[in-house]
């Protein structure tokens, strides 16, 4: 009789998930599905699983702060004579998407100049911290204690000692070595304002209001409204001493002046504001010309509070404007059905694409989940490449050597869906000839993976790979 009403209870609850799942807004169908397998395949496990991890749940009081500090910072928006008024058709396209997803718009007159890959770029960033005169305001997803995360904290201790004003925000989850860290107390000591984004608190109450594993995946430096610093690194060695296996870590960075530096600075101030509930929307103020006619750029800052749209919507507009060649660097490709469609028909329609992948992943599952598209991709005429020295981690699209983006997205859906993310899109042919060639840098020291190579994989491992593929929608 008990195992009838179990039968009976489980069978109800199940039911009752798999209407909600159906009832959900904005999630694709391909999700909906894999979800009620899930459900239905593994008793109870399943739905506790949907509830964990299948939602977008955020403390709704957290959602309503930051719509209110978004709103509050749109308010402090000036028309500047650097705002891009009359694109070429080609581009407009492209720019009005990134508008539509990330609300801020194309601005002429900034001058960018793209970090070493090495551990010098640490060095570069320790020169913009050490130049600041007023304020310093830092962002990482993950800074650790090593040699380089010292310099850096070293850095900010010595620019709040000299009077300068710095904050610093750090994922809680990405940076909780530092935060465990003598470092953390020292640069507090020192006068600087440290926050954590994303506590982890109790995580069985806080899973009652949000879901666990939203991260501030971000990486900004800014310096007295003047200099900015942004993109796939974080503030570690290239050793990278957590995961040292896949040393070296290959992350792209560049250094940011004019314009395009009020909008990250907006980006960082809409984080603090929300995070400690103190308004710094006076510190949104104007930022002149740096070069003229300088570089466009459009910065474009995501994340799961602010569901108009992701990073994917801009890189399939970017896509459907490619008329010559693509090219695509991620460390993880676990994408959504649209970009996925994208890419192979970019390539099916005859434009050159090229993607760059790291050989080995610092995740198994993620790394068996991207093998798991290699198929299609090359089948559509995809020329891929596996990186072999290290972890290849930049995060770049160019296409026709006029279209651009750079930051801290990558090519996953947690990246479009979970993540609090921050890219650039730059329109700029001296700029991006340069990322092209830090690209070029990267076949060369990668192979080519061919059709045959992955046709003569073995059963199991083909197995592998598209069973994760096809569970991709719950990554």
């Amino acid at each position: 009789m008990w195992a009838t009403f179990v039968v009976v209870s489980h069978a109800v609850a199940a039911l009752a998930v798999i209407v909600r799942v159906l009832l959900r807004p904005r999630m694709e169908p391909a999700v909906r599905l894999a979800w009620i397998m899930v459900i239905e395949a593994v008793p109870l496990v399943g739905i506790i699983a949907y509830f964990l991890f299948g939602e977008v749940r955020m403390n709704q009081a957290e959602v309503q702060r930051m719509a209110d500090v978004r709103d509050r910072l749109t308010g402090l928006r000036v028309t500047s004579p650097d705002v891009v008024t009359d694109p070429p058709d080609r581009l407009s396209r492209v720019i009005a998407t990134n508008h539509a997803v990330g609300g801020m718009t194309a601005l002429r007159g900034n001058r960018i100049a793209l970090l070493d890959e090495s551990d010098e770029a640490i060095d570069q960033m320790i020169d913009v911290i050490d130049g600041a005169r007023d304020h310093v305001h830092v962002l990482f997803y993950i800074w650790l204690p090593d040699d380089s995360g010292t310099k850096v904290a070293d850095a900010i201790m010595r620019a709040a000692h000299r009077g300068v004003t710095c904050r610093v925000i750090v994922d809680a989850l990405g940076s909780r070595l530092l935060v465990r860290s003598h470092l953390w107390g020292q640069m507090q000591e020192a006068g600087a304002e440290c926050v954590t984004a994303f506590p982890l608190g109790l995580p069985f109450v806080s899973a009652l209001f949000r879901r666990l594993d939203l991260r501030n995946h971000r990486k900004v430096l800014v310096a007295d409204n003047r200099l900015a610093v942004t993109g796939s690194r974080n503030c570690a060695d290239t050793a990278f001493e957590i995961k040292a296996r896949y040393a070296p870590w290959i992350d792209m960075m560049v250094r940011v002046e004019g314009p395009a530096v009020r909008q990250l600075q907006a980006v960082f101030l809409a984080d603090w504001m929300a995070y400690t509930g103190r308004d710094l929307g006076h510190m949104l103020v104007p930022v002149p010309a740096a070069d003229t006619p300088g570089a466009t750029v459009q910065v474009l800052a995501t994340g799961p509070d602010r569901r108009v749209g992701s990073v994917s919507d801009s890189m399939v507009a970017m896509l459907h404007a490619a008329r010559d060649c693509v090219t695509i660097t991620t460390p993880y490709y676990v994408p959504d059905n649209p970009l996925d469609a994208a890419i192979r028909a970019a390539a099916r329609r005859g434009v050159r694409v090229t993607m760059i992948l790291p050989e080995h992943n610092d995740s198994i599952v993620v790394g068996a989940t991207s093998q798991g598209f290699y198929h299609g991709l090359l089948s559509a005429g995809v020329d891929l490449m596996l990186f072999q020295p290290g972890l290849l981690h930049s995060k770049i699209m160019t296409i026709d050597g006029d279209i651009a983006m750079i930051g801290s997205a990558n090519l996953d859906r947690r990246s479009f869906e979970l993540n609090y993310e921050v890219n650039m899109a730059v329109f700029d042919p001296a700029l991006i000839a340069e990322l092209d060639a830090r690209q070029a840098s990267y076949v060369r020291r990668s192979r080519r993976i061919t059709l045959d190579e992955v046709r003569g994989w073995s059963l199991l491992r083909r197995l592998r790979n598209n069973l994760m593929a096809l569970a991709s929608p719950l990554l």
